[in-house]
């Protein structure tokens, strides 16, 4: 954490049921307990003041109140994550300089210092409006992949622009182990205000070809401040056989 004071920050976790490659993802069984319990107990490690899970789902909603996880069922027709965290800000009126962090609910072992990182990230740069976080990358089939999403940042550690292509792209050979590169990681801190204005900004260009949803923020904008973090997380749960490989690190298959 940085020196400077802990922000007052609250996690929100979407949550749906809607899911082709793993149906019914956020209620898979880890030893007893849905993922996405599994997701809010470990957000709850971190310094955030309270942890939400929001959903369009009375079965998630059921399951969250029966482990004492508080949740708000919001509207079954938000084309994003991010639209469904506006309605929480509504709902729970939250100040315009509120900080949101939108923990994904497929991250059982998201670790909670990413979390207060990214908060921490989004409070020490008041000219932002959303903070997340990347990992360097030394694997060039990782840099060519377009699975694997890379930024490029300027001097005062904001995003310049995300992408699925490799960039910077390294026209001299020579250059590719003097290049930095970055890999993002799919968490962010939101002021409460701009999750406001988002619902009201139409798809960008960029973000309709790249199919990256924070491309809409940059191209009207608002500026992200990017935290890079020494090593990724383990990664999040989209296959029968990632929820297996979580079960086997908790114990829980």
């Amino acid at each position: 954490m940085s020196a400077s004071k802990a922000p007052d920050f609250l996690v929100v976790i979407p949550a749906r049921l809607g899911s082709t490659r793993l149906p019914r993802k956020p209620l898979a069984d880890i030893g007893g307990k849905p993922m996405v319990v599994r997701v809010a107990e470990q957000a709850k490690k971190s310094l955030a003041h309270s942890v939400v899970v929001a959903t369009d789902s009375t079965e998630i909603q059921a399951a969250c109140d029966e482990h004492r996880i508080e949740c708000l069922l919001t509207s079954e027709n938000h084309p994003t994550g991010t639209d469904r965290l506006a309605e929480v800000a509504q709902l729970l009126k939250l100040p315009n300089n509120a900080l949101v962090v939108n923990v994904q609910g497929d991250e059982p072992l998201i670790p909670p210092e990413l979390i207060n990182q990214v908060a921490q990230t989004l409070a020490d740069h008041v000219e932002c409006a959303i903070s997340t976080v990347a990992v360097p990358i030394h694997d060039v089939a990782e840099i060519q992949n377009p699975n694997v999403v890379k930024v490029v940042l300027n001097r005062a550690g904001e995003a310049l622009y995300f992408s699925r292509a490799p960039i910077p792209f390294v026209r001299d050979a020579e250059m590719l182990d003097k290049t930095k590169h970055l890999r993002h990681l799919g968490i962010y801190a939101y002021r409460a205000d701009f999750l406001q204005a988002y619902t009201r900004l139409d798809p960008a260009p960029p973000e309709q070809a790249e199919a990256l949803e924070q491309l809409r923020a940059l191209w009207n904008g608002y500026r992200i401040a990017v935290h890079i973090a020494t090593e990724a997380p383990p990664t999040g749960v989209d296959t029968s056989e990632d929820l297996e490989r979580v079960r086997r690190l908790l114990g829980a298959s």
